[in-house]
């Protein structure tokens, strides 16, 4: 969890340190056991003239505390979408650290600049770390399925599916995965036979990454396979399965998220929560009040929040307005 908290002072005042701030800054968090507030509010917003001292002072920090400070700074940037890292997520995808390239790319979770594109190309092709690769063979899916929705030109994005394509035969399962994972939301020919193959496939890996494929692939020729793969008693593969009945808005499945949502597994309950809200209907919406309100009860606010939501989705979903009626 990140220890970035949103600053008052500078959210109130649109304040960004100055670099020089936010340099010392850097300097000192490496001696203590959080990364400064300066240090988020004062990367952002980078210019590339400030890559050299930049680069003066990231080149003498230790590599784990490199490592803290990019992830910490992706953690960020997923509740604020004020902060912006480009310019140091393209700096810190050179980094000398497997670990830190790794963190780098999570950082720029929503570029869709091509040139960024056609360096996570090479880097899922040629890196030397085996979790690098497969962390840019992942971020290729964003780039894929910007294409197929023509926010990008699919001339240029169809570079990233043939890259995903050709990565399906890598000798690497973990990069195998991944590019069926990137390669789900694509309409190319070749994707239902590559997920049919890997989920029939011995390794487990494959199957579970095929049944995340089949959900995002919004095809129902799924329908079988993800009902029966959350009969399993495989955790990884009930949370996969419970992932994509939602995304596929499988309306049979929801007498088996049913049990789902009452069993211990935390991550398994959360995601078949989330699924309901997405097949939504009046059964689904009956199990969410009923959870909802066993929530309140054990003061579960966490939980609360996330049934809540889900019920906001199934309202949606049906086109009726249904209100939470909890006991005081």
């Amino acid at each position: 969890m990140t220890n970035y908290e949103p600053d008052e002072q500078h959210e109130n005042e649109h304040q960004r340190p100055n670099l020089e701030t936010t340099l010392d800054a850097l300097r000192e968090g490496q001696e203590t056991e959080t990364v400064p507030a300066t240090v988020f509010y004062g990367l952002s917003g980078l210019q590339a003239t400030d890559i050299a001292a930049l680069s003066a002072v990231w080149d003498n920090l230790d590599a784990d505390y490199r490592r803290r400070v990019v992830s910490e700074l992706a953690e960020a940037a997923e509740t604020n979408f004020d902060l912006d890292y480009d310019v140091l997520a393209r700096f810190a995808i050179e980094d000398e650290d497997d670990d830190v390239r790794e963190a780098a790319i999570d950082l720029l979770w929503e570029n869709d600049s091509l040139d960024v594109m056609d360096r996570l190309i090479a880097m899922a092709m040629n890196d030397v770390s085996i979790p690098v690769r497969a962390a840019a063979t992942s971020a290729l899916g964003y780039f894929i399925m910007q294409g197929e929705l023509d926010d990008l030109p699919k001339s240029e994005t169809a570079r990233a599916e043939n890259a995903a394509l050709r990565l399906l035969d890598d000798a690497e399962v973990d990069v195998r995965r991944r590019a069926l994972e990137a390669i789900a939301n694509s309409s190319h020919e070749a994707v239902t036979d590559a997920i049919h193959s890997a989920y029939t496939s011995d390794e487990h890996k494959m199957q579970v990454s095929a049944l995340f494929a089949m959900g995002r692939s919004c095809d129902d020729t799924w329908d079988d396979e993800v009902i029966d793969a959350l009969q399993s008693r495989d955790p990884e593969i009930v949370y996969e399965a419970a992932r994509a009945a939602g995304e596929l808005m499988l309306e049979d499945a929801v007498k088996h998220l049913r049990k789902l949502v009452f069993e211990d597994d935390r991550e398994i309950k959360e995601v078949a929560i989330w699924s309901l809200g997405e097949i939504g209907g009046s059964e689904a919406t009956t199990i969410l009040e009923r959870l909802a309100k066993d929530a309140e009860n054990s003061g579960d606010e966490e939980l609360l929040e996330a049934i809540e939501d889900a019920l906001g989705n199934a309202a949606l979903g049906s086109g009726q307005l249904y209100m939470m009626k909890l006991d005081e």
